[in-house]
């Protein structure tokens, strides 16, 4: 009955003073929410489907509309004898390219507009190119063997044999696409694709080109520059305007795009726009300070190691590290570790100079020696003591 019937703006979710693209777009998001179709036996989808559907012919039609905001529910009841929903007649409600859009999402079509013979960007390429970690900092150039496609000479890119030319396609009579109808709830509903036998093009070539096959293109190797800019790092692209595939209809070339793959360093690791690194040095260099030769980026740089330098000790060394790829005046620091290493072979004149050494700084290896050696006299006193007593006897 009409009594228990929703208010109808109130099941799109709209004002009263909607306009109607407001009313398209919120049944459509409505519809395609409840759709049958995504909601497989459920009944109270298919109920809020058909409520919204039955809104949206009332709402989108200016008399029926009319006549709603004056009467409400009241004036429809017992209209058209059964027919649609409730007693309510669809049959002069017009849902036009909203079923198209809805449908051609549920089945896979995506949204369907006119068919487009216009000028289309060309399909971009994706490479590769391996660099070093030098040539990633400072910047570098590097050339691509590729294959790329070229409008053929002889049919000047139509795909056409001279003296003929494409003919319109009489599938789709030259417009790119199709109109198929499919069952709906509502009944049969127009859903439009992209022309199987042209796909999309609108021409049927008769006579192929015997140079290009027909597909209006010709393959050749050629060798691309690509400048890699100083500060890429591992995983980024390099963007070649108009050097991918060709366009469509006169439009332009897609681009190239290559990845850059930096390969690792033996010494250097990169964080963003800084470099780290680890410098050994030795005993002696830490403790009474010296002069070393750290290796950057830029080179060899002396750096004097202060006295008393525990190992680990980190040093800064500015603006030695990887510029900015937006500005390459900008470079990031080198992050220094100093290990102090420990020699495994020495002489036996190292071994007695290190002895003196430390006798000479607390005597650290005579304090547990040197308690032992207390204890073994001990008992060897003991020993010839007792053996003195022994004889006497």
């Amino acid at each position: 009955m009409a009594e228990s019937k929703r208010d109808y703006y109130e099941v799109l979710g709209v004002s009263k003073d909607a306009d109607d693209a407001t009313l398209k777009k919120a049944y459509r998001q409505v519809a395609k929410k409840y759709h049958p179709d995504m909601n497989p036996g459920d009944a109270e989808a298919e109920k809020k489907f058909k409520e919204a559907s039955e809104a949206y012919a009332v709402l989108s039609d200016p008399d029926k509309r009319r006549q709603y905001d004056q009467f409400g529910h009241a004036a429809f009841e017992g209209g058209a004898g059964g027919g649609g929903f409730g007693g309510f007649d669809f049959s002069g409600a017009d849902f036009g390219d909203i079923f198209g859009d809805i449908f051609g999402d549920l089945f896979g079509g995506g949204r369907r507009g006119r068919a487009s013979q216009g000028p289309m960007k060309g399909m971009n390429i994706r490479k590769s190119v391996r660099i070093t970690f030098e040539e990633a900092v400072f910047g570098c150039e590097k050339e691509l063997d590729m294959v790329l496609k070229d409008p053929c000479t002889k049919c000047n890119g139509t795909g056409a044999k001279p003296g003929t030319s494409p003919e319109k396609c009489p599938k789709c009579g030259g417009k790119g696409q199709v109109v198929y109808t499919q069952q709906s709830f509502f009944g049969m509903v127009q859903n439009v694709q992209t022309c199987p036998d042209c796909n999309g093009t609108g021409k049927i070539i008769r006579d192929k080109c015997p140079d290009c096959g027909g597909t209006g293109y010709m393959s050749s190797r050629k060798k691309i520059a690509v400048t890699i800019p100083a500060g890429i790092d591992n995983g980024q692209s390099v963007r070649i305007r108009e050097k991918g595939e060709p366009g469509v209809n006169g439009g332009p070339r897609g681009d190239l795009l290559v990845e850059v793959v930096v390969s690792r360093h033996p010494i250097f690791q990169r964080q963003d726009m800084h470099i780290f690194s680890t410098v050994p040095i030795s005993f002696a260099q830490a403790a009474l300070g010296a002069e070393i030769r750290v290796k950057t980026v830029d080179g060899e740089v002396l750096y004097t190691v202060k006295p008393g330098t525990k190992t680990d000790t980190k040093v800064r060394l500015k603006g030695k590290g990887v510029p900015s790829i937006r500005n390459s005046q900008i470079r990031g620091d080198h992050y220094v570790t100093l290990v102090i290493q420990t020699p495994e072979h020495l002489s036996s004149e190292a071994k007695e100079a290190l002895r003196k050494f430390d006798e000479l700084s607390g005597n650290t290896l005579k304090t547990i020696s040197g308690d032992k050696e207390t204890k073994a006299g001990n008992k060897f006193k003991e020993f010839v003591e007792r053996m003195k007593g022994a004889s006497d006897d």
